[in-house]
């Protein structure tokens, strides 16, 4: 979906189970299909952000099956911006947890899944495509016992992507960007890390000169919620530090006053297959960090209120539309910096991405249906949001 200012929306397919091609078929001809006859019926242009697993990419370079997702691009007024790079494996019905990091970007298979979904990017995009992204995780997972090496071989990869994409502009004509991802508990995690990260890789005599245009952020509005970052200073922090801004993930987390009504309903959304990490914000302003929903809930149980801090803050991707139940909230004020910083610097980011994968983890009161439900919801609720700032018509 094409919006003011050659910005583009869609909702990231990671919400479905598709970690192969034949599964990535179903999804395509099932769910995606029904959701853009929602909201882009006809010949509406329908933005996609794919999610390609490593055995999908590999799958896309036989005979054959590129030539068939083009097709049903083509069949169906849908346009490929921007693919999600970062899980590599199985997303969906299993233990995923901090496995999601790997491989890391301290290895060689990281660097060649993400080529290879640029690659693929470059000759599914339309012809009159100014600009793909790709979107991957923030180095690592600092819970990794990553030796003294590990920063270094990132650099190297890193590097080594930035000359390739540059080939690729050069090849195709068009501008790439690749994204990290600062998150919870990742090597990157807030924008004051981030901003060190990327002055120290720009600082490399072996940072080739085009890193700074084809290597920058993914900003997801969840993930720095959860750090209690404001969206609007930490975005205006990146651009000014000359950090390109790849895409935006709208994305909402959950918040709350840890008293023990909110803990009890915490505890519905504990689940088996994703890493929903913590963050405590003390009286003083403080932040501690817990790995994982269970382990700050076995923290808190036997504490009295007033020691569990004032406020949590959980990676758990919630709907952009449906407050969940209370007395939990969401970050969506989060949300509306974003917005707000847009509007300000329409310039700043052309790429938005909806990106709440956790439909078939939710709590029923939050889970619409099916899928294609919500995610139609979710395109209502943020062309409204953009509408009122000017962003879209």
């Amino acid at each position: 979906m094409r919006l003011l200012h050659g910005r583009h929306l869609g909702y990231c397919t990671n919400v479905h189970v598709a970690a192969s091609w034949l599964e990535l078929q179903r999804v395509l001809d099932g769910p995606v299909q029904a959701v853009r006859e929602r909201v882009a019926p006809g010949s509406t242009p329908f933005g996609l952000g794919l999610w390609l697993s490593h055995e999908t990419v590999e799958s896309l370079r036989q005979p054959g099956t590129l030539e068939e997702l083009q097709a049903w691009l083509k069949e169906n007024h849908a346009h490929v911006f921007t693919l999600n790079g970062f899980p590599y494996g199985k997303f969906h019905g299993e233990a995923v947890k901090e496995n999601v990091y790997r491989p890391d970007w301290t290895t060689r298979a990281r660097l060649d899944y993400t080529m290879g979904l640029f690659e693929l990017l470059a000759k599914v995009q339309p012809a009159d495509a100014k600009l793909g992204t790709v979107s991957t995780l923030p180095g690592s997972f600092k819970g990794f016992a990553l030796d003294d090496s590990a920063e270094e071989q990132m650099f190297r990869h890193i590097s080594e992507c930035a000359s390739m994409l540059d080939r690729l502009r050069d090849r195709h004509g068009r501008d790439f960007i690749l994204g990290l991802e600062p998150e919870p508990l990742g090597t990157l995690e807030t924008t004051a890390e981030t901003r060190a990260f990327f002055q120290k890789f720009f600082a490399r005599k072996d940072t080739p000169k085009c890193a700074r245009e084809v290597i920058g952020v993914t900003y997801d509005a969840c993930h720095l919620a959860v750090e209690f970052e404001d969206a609007a200073t930490s975005l205006g922090a990146l651009r000014d530090a000359g950090l390109r801004l790849a895409k935006i993930h709208l994305s909402s987390a959950l918040r709350l006053r840890p008293d023990d009504s909110s803990l009890a309903v915490l505890q519905k959304f504990e689940e088996p297959v994703y890493l929903h990490q913590v963050i405590v914000r003390g009286k003083d302003g403080s932040l501690r960090r817990w790995r994982d929903l269970p382990e700050a809930l076995e923290w808190a149980k036997d504490l009295p209120v007033n020691a569990r801090g004032t406020e949590w803050r959980v990676h758990f991707h919630v709907p952009l539309h449906a407050a969940p139940e209370p007395p939990l909230g969401d970050t969506r004020e989060n949300l509306a910096g974003v917005f707000d910083f847009l509007a300000q610097d329409p310039a700043a980011c052309s790429h938005l991405e909806m990106e709440t994968y956790t439909w078939a983890v939710l709590p029923e009161s939050l889970r619409a249906a099916k899928v294609e439900g919500q995610i139609a919801a979710e395109y209502v609720w943020t062309l409204a949001e953009l509408r009122k700032r000017g962003l879209a018509e």
